[in-house]
């Protein structure tokens, strides 16, 4: 029997979901179906989320009738993320409800709001990264600097930590990937590598 999984996400841990949690409350009492609760608490901008990938899986595994969220940006912040997730479970004949945006994509309307909510949410992430670079393009003009290290100060490379990045690099890891292994700033493991 296929259930109906609730899907909570707020931006960062330090958030709470109590402002989508009434509302989805009252719709699961009102509904009376068998329902899952999902929950992440992580960012919009990849589909890459504990609470979502269990739930992807479980519908993927055809155990999820319909998904209910308090908003669409609860799901992702990209469009053609969100449109690809709409075509997805339309494949699966799995529905979707966004409470506060009126949508259901067992209608014709609720496909169009869909599709326009979420070329919306796709415009709000891109117009925030303009303010944020313009933001910084500001500081900059004032002598705002970012990082770096102190004149005269180095950081200590020990051989093993430089041995470890070539040959991470080698191995064909990316530059994060090797950094967080190594406990290196990115910039460190760059200027090693030059070298």
């Amino acid at each position: 029997m296929r259930t109906t999984a609730i899907y909570l996400r707020v931006s960062s841990k330090t958030q709470d979901m109590a402002a989508q949690e009434p509302d989805l409350k009252r719709w699961a009492a009102a509904h009376g179906d068998d329902v899952t609760w999902y929950r992440d608490k992580c960012t919009g901008k990849s589909m890459d989320r504990p609470g979502w990938n269990k739930l992807a899986n479980a519908i993927s595994s055809g155990k999820i009738a319909r998904i209910v969220v308090w908003r669409l940006d609860r799901l992702g912040r990209t469009a053609k993320g969100l449109t690809t997730l709409c075509e997805e479970l339309a494949q699966r004949k799995v529905n979707l409800i966004s409470l506060r945006d009126g949508i259901d994509l067992h209608t014709a309307a609720g496909r169009l709001m869909a599709n326009v909510l979420a070329s919306v949410a796709q415009y709000e992430t891109e117009v925030r990264a303009e303010r944020v670079r313009a933001g910084q393009q500001a500081a900059r003009k004032r002598g705002v600097t970012w990082g770096g290290s102190k004149p005269g100060w180095r950081w200590k490379v020990t051989d093993d930590q430089a041995a470890a990045v070539a040959e991470m690099k080698k191995g064909g890891k990316k530059i994060a990937q090797i950094a967080r292994v190594t406990g290196l700033s990115r910039p460190t493991v760059y200027r090693l590598l030059e070298h």
